[in-house]
């Protein structure tokens, strides 16, 4: 099955760009091992007798991809002025900001969370690895949420450099 998909993808590359009515047929062929090969040759399938598997017939010419990217001169690259370059390290310091409050928000609910659970002490808890146990989900938050302030702190004074 891995052979059959690897010869049909290399004999689509072997059958070239697309011409008008060009017709593509590809062909399954057992050989005198008993194992199948695949081919694009018609006179090399009607030797060994194959049985066509696929035909495509191509009607519209071939385009070539457009290669003004790679033979462009840089004078000719799409330029960014100072204000749209000022724009746009103004937005992207906004949502930054909007990003830190909503993290900073985050870490005051965690730190609530976690002194609301210290304060709760069940019975079933009786040793306190048990207690560290319940309690590591929300120090774990905390610390999730510090890390995440941290580097927006960080990304926000990378702006002004």
């Amino acid at each position: 099955m891995f052979r059959a998909a690897v010869f049909l993808a290399i004999a689509a590359l072997v059958a070239g760009p697309a011409r008008a009515q060009q017709v593509t047929e590809i062909f399954k062929c057992k050989g005198a091992d008993g194992h199948w090969t695949y081919t694009n040759d018609r006179r090399e399938a009607e030797k060994q007798k194959c049985e066509v598997v696929t035909r495509q017939v191509n009607v519209a010419p071939a385009t070539k991809a457009p290669t003004a990217s790679r033979n462009a001169r840089p004078g000719e690259f799409p330029k960014e002025s100072a204000t749209e370059r000022a724009s746009a390290r103004e937005r992207q310091r906004e949502i930054l900001e909007k990003e830190l409050v909503t993290e900073q928000a985050a870490l005051a609910k965690a730190r609530q969370d976690l002194a609301a659970q210290e304060a709760v002490r069940s019975g079933e808890e009786r040793n306190y690895a048990r207690v560290q146990e319940r309690l590591q989900p929300f120090k774990d938050s905390i610390e999730t949420h510090e890390k995440n302030i941290e580097a927006l702190r960080r990304e926000l004074n990378n702006l002004y450099r």
